[in-house]
């Protein structure tokens, strides 16, 4: 029996300035998009130009407050290929919310809180 993973999924409260913020910072495009025929949720799809894993971006019509984040102890990681350009772009969109050095990785947040880490690609 072999399992492989196909997506992870946040909840967002502004689904297109969260499908701008992923295709701005990260690159992804939208795959696919559910819509639900009461017009209660929409779920999008977002993947990297490889494919292979999703992003799922679920947007309920009747959440009226923030996402609870908790601890906010589980992230995304995204390795990438020109760490100095992906850094430099972070920085400028100002969402770069930890930095570690020793580990040679930082952290971005989204618009709605969750972490996402990036990694060198030599790493």
């Amino acid at each position: 029996m072999r399992f492989r993973p196909v997506h992870e999924n946040y909840n967002v409260k502004d689904l297109e300035r969260s499908i701008r913020f992923y295709g701005e910072a990260l690159g992804l495009k939208e795959a696919r998009r559910i819509n639900a025929a009461d017009g209660s949720f929409i779920i999008v799809y977002l993947e990297s130009e490889d494919g292979g894993f999703q992003l799922e971006l679920t947007w309920l019509k009747d959440f009226d407050r923030a996402y609870d984040l908790g601890d906010n102890e589980f992230h995304l990681a995204f390795v990438v290929d020109d760490f100095a350009a992906a850094h430099d772009l972070h920085e400028k969109m100002g969402c770069i919310c930890f930095e570690n050095p020793a580990m040679g990785i930082y952290f971005i947040n989204d618009p709605d809180g969750y972490w996402l880490e990036i990694i060198p690609a030599d790493k």
